[in-house]
């Protein structure tokens, strides 16, 4: 594999020709099991001076980048897990990650430069390695899913830019190999002219912010879930509505919103098991995911877990909860459970969400149709107030009757016939 390097005094010159830097494969490896794996292109842009000006260089990561084994880490012994690319004359690229747990992210950027190096920084007047770091990268998926983002993504760190593109990238990796489930970036999304159709794929943003939706009940979506062959394994419909309360960065505050999920601007996507399934629902900078379980021994599935990840513009940091010890949704397999009343599903003390219009059926789902459902206990008490109230009313009607034929049979037996 070749890889064509650009080198040319403005930027904006080598970025017209990225699409012909092709990806390079990067490994992290601890005891020959693959923790971290990285396909990707990236655009180097540095500014140095010389003696008497200020120049521009820009180099893509060439075919021969390897990791350094001594300084990537698989997070062991107390580290974090670190990727480093090393590539030129003393030059190497660094991404470090963390994980709450549910996702992961990348934590840093690091580049390290060499201005030592006369072929890539001619006339330079500095000497040395030179490191700049960038805490703000942008790049996060849920854990077990590969981050993709095809479209060019720029970080900055000091004088210096990185441009990525053609990327798939994984961290805590649970195999050897990156996973089919994958988040795409909120770059590709809009550059797609449709949704991808793939029954595994996980669309995620971590910047911007959603339109806000005016209070009020929420819109009615329908989302599904394909497995491998393509049939629909999960089916829900409902309407969302998260009540988050976050840090406002331009209130410097807690605040508590509203927000209502729009299944028009929204994604649906996740997979199926034997015992555990997933719908994830993305709109825009916030992904939403539920999880089902099945209870072998009772031959029921409830949902067990909730997990959000928003970034929106005005919050402090990204808002990320999540609990995986829920019971809520109980219902029988084969059945499809049903709630058309409003439910709170409390999540943490910092989240909820209200379900308006439900029903779901994450196991059993065939010829892309909902089971026989089970009714809540909240739609089963708002049947009975009609039938009560009709009750009521019966008896009373009732009693008016035999009042008024008591009444009518007296009134006769007042009279003697001549």
């Amino acid at each position: 594999m070749k890889v064509r390097q650009c080198l040319a005094p403005l930027f904006i010159a080598c970025f017209g020709v990225l699409g012909c830097i092709q990806a390079v494969t990067l490994e992290v490896k601890e005891r020959n099991s693959t923790c971290i794996k990285a396909e990707l292109s990236a655009l180097l842009f540095i500014t140095y001076t010389t003696s008497n000006s200020t120049r521009n260089v820009s180099t893509s990561l060439p075919n021969s980048t390897s990791v350094d084994a001594a300084s990537s880490s698989c997070g062991e012994d107390g580290r974090p897990p670190w990727l480093v690319a090393v590539f030129g004359s003393g030059h190497a690229l660094g991404l470090s990650f963390s994980t709450n747990g549910s996702f992961y992210s990348v934590t840093n950027l690091t580049l390290q430069y060499n201005l030592s190096d006369a072929k890539l920084f001619p006339d330079s007047n500095g000497s040395g390695v030179v490191t700049v770091v960038s805490a703000s990268v942008g790049i996060s998926a849920l854990i077990n899913t590969t981050y993709r983002c095809m479209s060019p993504t720029t970080i900055r760190a000091g004088g210096a830019a990185v441009t990525f593109s053609a990327m798939r990238l994984e961290a805590y990796m649970p195999g050897n190999d990156l996973s089919p489930a994958e988040s795409v970036c909120v770059a590709d999304q809009t550059t797609t002219a449709a949704p991808p159709t793939s029954a595994i794929t996980i669309i995620t943003s971590t910047t911007g912010a959603p339109t806000p939706t005016p209070p009020g009940t929420p819109e009615t979506g329908t989302f599904s879930v394909k497995n491998s062959s393509g049939t629909v394994c999960l089916l829900a419909k409902m309407g969302l509505q998260l009540n988050i309360s976050y840090v406002s960065q331009s209130q410097n505050k807690t605040v508590q919103e509203l927000f209502n999920v729009n299944p028009n601007l929204t994604v649906s996507s996740g997979s199926c098991g034997g015992t555990t399934a997933t719908l994830a629902l993305t709109q825009q900078a916030t992904t939403l995911n539920f999880t089902f379980s099945v209870n072998s021994t009772t031959t029921k599935y409830h949902l067990s877990g909730i997990n959000l990840f928003a970034n929106w513009s005005d919050m402090s940091d990204p808002f990320s909860a999540s609990n995986t010890s829920l019971d809520y949704l109980q219902s029988t397999l084969g059945h499809s459970y049903m709630c058309n009343t409003e439910q709170t599903l409390l999540v943490v003390p910092a989240l909820s969400i209200n379900t308006f219009r439900l029903q779901v059926q994450p196991f059993g789902v065939t010829a892309n149709q909902f089971a026989a459902a089970e009714e809540c206990q909240l739609d089963q008490d708002q049947m009975l107030i009609p039938i009560i109230v009709g009750a009521a009313l019966a008896f009373l009607v009732l009693i008016v009757l035999i009042a008024y034929l008591i009444g009518r049979k007296r009134s006769h037996a007042g009279y003697q016939t001549i």
